[in-house]
Order: structure tokens, then C-alpha cells, then sequence
């Protein structure tokens, strides 16, 4: 069985923008698990054995070696060669979507990848240490989500950006399902206390996916998303479960987001600390 679940910890302040990956994989019947750890300039690649890894059924609750990832927060104590992390990470007031991301997909079996998002924002209170450097979090924002499956898209964008107390994720990938591939579309927008959902299972499209810009459809909404940036960090990513490729991420860069509903526009803004995957051909 080859396999991979991996969850993603985004915690931003004014000054920091500090992302983990904590995941078990297997390929070929070995198993290992792995965190990865990324700031806006840097990014290291953990692994461990799977002996390390410890999750409470049921619930997101899991532990890495002496580190610790939930709803309720993160307790990170990693001294490996390279990388000292250590603090804890408190969360707050979390928003779970309606109902699943991934829509009636959910019960769809042998998909290469289920995507699933668990808060869009919450409240973050604490402190890491990572080399020395401080970074700090005083009633600041963070986001969170997972995937699991066996290899992530061979194509894909993904985005995630918080503005003022509004969050907004999108991903938009290449599926292949029963011997055809499509253009599969999610996004969810909270704003003002609301949630918009744009997705391939209500009729929602990509109409452009091109030169770092992305538009998509769906009945009277639209969404704008276009990166900016081009710099970006190295992660390890699952193909057949083994954590062998490498995708760019940049978890804290320029771009531009713009909403729409029946013409009239509900928010355009310029960010420079959106999280962004840019997986397909510029």
C-alpha cells in the first residue's frame, strides 16, 4: 500500500510567516514520517522513523517525536543537525467549513488525492525559536489544512491568503479519475462572517490558468487570483507515496485576489503574504 497524509499549519503576524507539515507516508511497504518546516526564507526537510509517529484516532492529534500538532495548537522541541525549533503555538476561535471540501468527491474511491480543510482562520498566541531567530504571534492568524492519497496532482495551483479578518484558499488541479483526467476546481471564501464556494461538483470552472493567473467561474461568481512573485522554497512532495518530488511553495509572497458576484465587486486586493503553489507550466 502506498500512501501519504500529510496536514498544514500556516501561522502568520505582521512581521512572520511560519508554515509546518507534519505527514506519515509508505511506499512499497516502508514507512517513515517526515515534518517540514518553512518561513519566508527558509525551509528544512525532517524525517523520522515511523516509530516516532503517534496519532489519536479520530481526531487531529498527532505526534512527532517529542512534537505535538492538534486543533488546539503546536509544540515543537526539534535539535536535529541544521535546525533548532522549539516553542508552542497556541489556536483559537477555529472555522470549519459547512460541510466538506471535497463535496460529494469524498466518497469517490481510489482518488490520487482528497484534500481537506479544517479551519480557514483562527487566532494564534505564542512563541518559536527557530536558530535563535524569535517569532512571535499575539492574537495573530493561522490556517489549516490536509491531503491525503497517494500522490499530489501532476498539475496544480494552490493559494491560501488572509485579509483583514477574511481567509481565502483555492486549488485548482489536473484529476485523473476511471481512465480520464479533468480540470478539478475548490475554493472557499470567508468573508464577513460568510462562506463563498466555488467547486467542479457545483458547476464551478477554471477559465484561465495562465502566466501566474488564475480566474474561475461559477454562475454569477467569479474569483481572481494572479502571483506576482517568483521566488519560492523547495518541498518534498508524495509521488506513489514516497516523498520524492519537489514542488515550489512560497508561504509568504505578492499577489493579487479579486471577487465577484453577479458583476458587483466584493473585494481586489494587492497581498504580500499569500501563500502560493504554482504547479503548472508558466
Amino acid at each position: 500500500m502506498n500512501y501519504f497524509k500529510g496536514y498544514y499549519f500556516k501561522c502568520q503576524s505582521q512581521e512572520h510567516t511560519v508554515a509546518m507539515i507534519p505527514a506519515p507516508h509508505e511506499t512499497d511497504g516502508k514507512k517513515s514520517c517526515s515534518i517540514q518546516l518553512l518561513t519566508e526564507t527558509e525551509n528544512w526537510n525532517l524525517s523520522y522513523p515511523i516509530e516516532h509517529y503517534l496519532e489519536k484516532p479520530g481526531e487531529l492529534r498527532l505526534r512527532i517525536g517529542k512534537n505535538l500538532f492538534s486543533q488546539e495548537g503546536i509544540h515543537l522541541h526539534i535539535r536535529e543537525e541544521g535546525i533548532e525549533a522549539v516553542g508552542t503555538l497556541r489556536f483559537h476561535h477555529l472555522t470549519p467549513l459547512k460541510y466538506d471540501i471535497m463535496g460529494p468527491f469524498s466518497l469517490v474511491p481510489f482518488m490520487e488525492c482528497r484534500h481537506s480543510v479544517y479551519s480557514m482562520t483562527h487566532r494564534v498566541d505564542g512563541k518559536l525559536t527557530i536558530n535563535g531567530n524569535p517569532f512571535r504571534f499575539t492574537n495573530d492568524l493561522g490556517y489549516l489544512e490536509g491531503d491525503r492519497g497517494r500522490s499530489f496532482p501532476r498539475e496544480y495551483v494552490w493559494s491560501q491568503c488572509h485579509f483583514g479578518k477574511n481567509s481565502l484558499m483555492l486549488s485548482v488541479a489536473e484529476i485523473p479519475l476511471g481512465g480520464i483526467r479533468f480540470t478539478g476546481v475548490i475554493a472557499v471564501i470567508f468573508f464577513r462572517g460568510k462562506e463563498y464556494r466555488l467547486a467542479t461538483y457545483l458547476g464551478g470552472k477554471a477559465v484561465k490558468i495562465r502566466d501566474g493567473e488564475l480566474i474561475l467561474r461559477q454562475r454569477d461568481l467569479t474569483l481572481r487570483a494572479k502571483l506576482l512573485e517568483q521566488e519560492s522554497l523547495s518541498l518534498q512532495a508524495p509521488k506513489g507515496g514516497d516523498m520524492i518530488r519537489s514542488v515550489r511553495e512560497n508561504p509568504s509572497c505578492k499577489a493579487h485576489y479579486s471577487f465577484y458576484q453577479g458583476g458587483k465587486k466584493l473585494f481586489s486586493f494587492l497581498s504580500d503574504r499569500a501563500a502560493f503553489e504554482y504547479e503548472y507550466e508558466r
